[in-house]
């Protein structure tokens, strides 16, 4: 299975929904918090390509974007082959 990271902050709740579907999935994730390491969200944002709001999901080296768009991949039947390859 394929990597998938995560830009989150703990006041979230989108970061909390998207979370959840993938505990809900059984797929393992790593998390940066951009509150507690302020240092990374200069990361997130360029490798967003300027998405400034969390969350911030990379499926492999393909930037899904956020909660919404995570979910809208899940609706289509997308979500299990993107992390799949």
């Amino acid at each position: 299975m394929t990597t998938v990271e995560i830009y989150t902050s703990p006041l979230c709740g989108f970061c909390h929904a998207a979370k959840r579907l993938l505990n809900e999935k059984g797929i393992s994730f790593s998390e940066v918090d951009v509150l507690r390491e302020p240092a990374r969200k200069a990361e997130m944002i360029a490798r967003a390509n300027g998405g400034r709001t969390v969350p911030q999901i990379f499926i492999g080296g393909t930037h899904v974007g956020g909660c919404d768009d995570l979910y809208a991949l899940e609706r289509s039947g997308k979500l299990d082959s993107l992390l799949a390859a």
